[in-house]
């Protein structure tokens, strides 16, 4: 039986993280279809920043949770769970409203196809590191973009944990991998990382870079979480018949559509997120299949920036908005 109070984290108005609140609440056994999870670790993303501002997909409404992955043991099951038991190792897919079923706590309650194990040489801490970001990748180079060996790949913002997870994936495909970073300061990190070529988009030129790297064919792939006028950049430096995969909108400004360069190129321009892959079963049990493989064997492997503790979530999210980190935030419960 779970026991009947325990931490969460709510908040009750938009705003900066200040609004996050530690309190107790009364965690009820789960029904149906439910799963309960004592808590063991929780990964950051920076869609529940966006949550918490009023930014994201879907509204607030308060008091709101917030969330996606935890790991940890099953605490208890609804009556209509068939694949756990209580006492299993496992982790959270973001396949759930983020507020109905904010996983930020010392439990959290989610439905069963929410819920998957995770190969057993990842620690908690990376077990709740993998589906948001890998996922994510997996769906953009491997579902849409059909990626091949020898393609290039331009990957933006590329020390995020979504980033570092396209990284290792385009790597193993055998794909060409160019990362952008803003300043010098994460270069040898990224090199580190893996990738073949690091521009700094403060001192170099994109396009100009991206054509001495391609002899001026461009990139067949770009993977893109922030938008803004700077699409404009990504269109002109992909080649003929390229795509472009927006999965996110960081920037601030609007974000005009290239209708020229998508014309004279024959670009496709996509909107996705993670949500394509996990709300389709079919795409979400090769996802799986693909990547839990893929850890077993070492091919791939969560780079974990940073732990907190759980009484400082106000800390880690104003550590995941200072954009100073390589790779995943963790909350340790």
């Amino acid at each position: 039986m779970i026991r009947k109070n325990a931490k969460i984290v709510r908040f009750h108005e938009l705003g900066n993280a200040d609004v996050l609140k530690i309190e107790e609440e009364a965690i009820p056994n789960p029904i149906a279809d439910e799963i309960t999870i004592k808590v063991d670790a929780i990964g950051l993303n920076r869609a529940e920043v966006m949550f918490r501002e009023g930014q994201y997909l879907e509204s607030p409404t308060f008091p709101s949770r917030l969330g996606y992955e935890v790991s940890g043991t099953i605490e208890a099951v609804g009556a209509q769970v068939t694949s756990f038991e209580v006492g299993d190792k496992v982790s959270t897919i973001p396949a759930f409203s983020i507020g109905k079923y904010g996983v930020y706590g010392e439990f959290a309650t989610v439905p069963e196809h929410a819920v998957v194990k995770y190969p057993d040489n990842l620690t908690a801490e990376e077990g709740t590191s993998i589906w948001m970001a890998y996922l994510t990748a997996y769906g953009a180079i491997i579902e849409l973009a059909k990626a091949k060996a020898k393609d290039v790949i331009l990957i933006t913002a590329a020390s995020s944990s979504v980033g570092l997870a396209s990284i290792q994936i385009a790597k193993t495909e055998g794909l060409v991998v160019i990362a952008t970073t803003r300043t010098e300061d994460k270069k040898q990190f990224l090199l580190d990382a893996g990738v073949d070529y690091v521009i700094v988009t403060n001192e170099e030129d994109l396009e100009d870079s991206v054509n001495i790297i391609t002899n001026d064919k461009g990139v067949d792939i770009v993977f893109d979480p922030v938008g803004g006028s700077y699409l404009e950049t990504l269109a002109n430096a992909t080649a003929h018949q390229g795509i472009i995969i927006e999965y996110g909108a960081l920037s601030p400004e609007a974000t005009p559509y290239p209708l020229f360069q998508a014309l004279q190129k024959g670009l496709s321009i996509r909107g996705y997120t993670l949500f394509e892959i996990t709300k389709n079963p079919e795409s979400l049990a090769k996802g799986k299949e693909y990547l839990f493989t893929k850890f077993e064997e070492g091919a791939l492997k969560p780079i974990i920036d940073t732990t907190f503790s759980f009484d400082k979530i106000v800390d880690a999210h104003k550590y995941m908005e200072s954009n100073v980190q390589k790779g995943k935030i963790v909350v340790t419960v």
